[in-house]
């Protein structure tokens, strides 16, 4: 791996403001995800986090943090299950519903994605409110998964979204501390 410091990941990622709506910057993660150094260094960390714990399967959330979460779960050996929004997944499946910074919004997850007792890495590309996170969690939990952590790329520690989390050990590599 070429050494790219979590400070030059996180200038790689650009700001678009008023998207999806105004009043909203929205981190755009594409830039770093074109950079294959960078892509590279960030699953690296990712993986250096969680080399050590017990995980048969990570969760990924729809979209971005299918890139991260399949990325990731081929370096750590183990199986990917997709948390998809509403309508996207073929057979049987769980829901649960949850509140975004700016609207809400559910997710849906196979019934049969997760056995009880396995560990499952909760893995998205950004954390803001927690919602999308927790009702990944709640999914999981339903099923009798156990939560062996929950991995983001970025987090916007100003918009306080680990306290809806208390409890889970969540680990955010590049963190923005204000707007």
């Amino acid at each position: 791996m070429t050494h790219v410091s979590v400070e030059q990941l996180k200038k790689s990622i650009r700001d678009i403001p008023d998207f999806p709506k105004k009043g909203i910057i929205f981190k755009d993660i594409t830039t770093l995800l074109k950079n294959a150094s960078h892509f590279a260094a960030a699953v690296d960390y990712l993986y250096r986090h969680y080399e050590s714990v017990k995980i048969d399967k990570i969760a990924a959330i729809e979209a971005r943090g299918f890139i991260i979460g399949a990325a990731l779960a081929y370096r750590m050996n183990c199986g990917i299950i997709p948390l998809r929004k509403p309508g996207k997944l073929p057979a049987e499946k769980i829901h649960e519903t949850y509140d975004l910074e700016y609207g809400t919004d559910s997710l849906e997850m196979h019934a049969d994605a997760v056995k009880t007792g396995e560990q499952v890495l909760l893995v998205d590309d950004l954390i803001a409110t927690g919602g999308t996170a927790l009702a990944g969690c709640r999914m999981i939990e339903n099923l009798g998964g156990q939560i062996a952590g929950i991995a983001f790329l970025v987090e916007l520690s100003f918009l306080h979204g680990r306290k809806l989390l208390e409890g889970y050990e969540i680990f955010s590599l590049i963190i923005y501390e204000s707007e």
